[in-house]
């Protein structure tokens, strides 16, 4: 039986903690330059979003404890800063991986994406018990 390619604690990482492929990204970008200051309109340029949607990525990367707001008085910045440590090395897994198996990763963060997708769908759909 072939090894899955995507190691199961990873699997589950990429399930439950990245929702989007431009999530994904903003991310190993933020920590490819750890040190580097990023507003809205860098990101936004880097990534090819608008900055509403840049907005968006870094304010759910804050959330999600993988960035975090430049001290005053640049509070409009963010930087890679994930916390846990363990979170660090979860992040840092994930990277070597998406750079040897990005099209796996990807559908995995789509299917997870279609899975949300259908049970919201299923939530509408009329019961014939109803």
């Amino acid at each position: 039986m072939d090894k899955p390619s995507i190691p199961e604690d990873i699997r589950r990482f990429v399930l439950t903690s990245i929702p989007s492929v431009p999530f994904l990204e903003a991310l190993l970008l933020m920590r490819a330059d750890p040190l580097r200051s990023w507003h809205r309109e860098s990101l936004a340029r880097r990534l090819y979003v608008r900055e509403k949607t840049a907005d968006t990525l870094l304010a759910d990367l804050c959330t999600a404890g993988m960035v975090a707001r430049c001290p005053p008085p640049d509070t409009d910045c963010f930087r890679y800063a994930p916390v846990p440590e363990s979170l660090r090395e979860r992040i840092d897994r994930l990277a070597d991986l998406y750079s040897t198996h990005l099209v796996e990763v990807t559908h995995l963060i789509h299917s997870s994406l279609d899975r949300k997708a259908q049970q919201f769908a299923d939530a509408f759909k009329w019961r014939k018990d109803s």
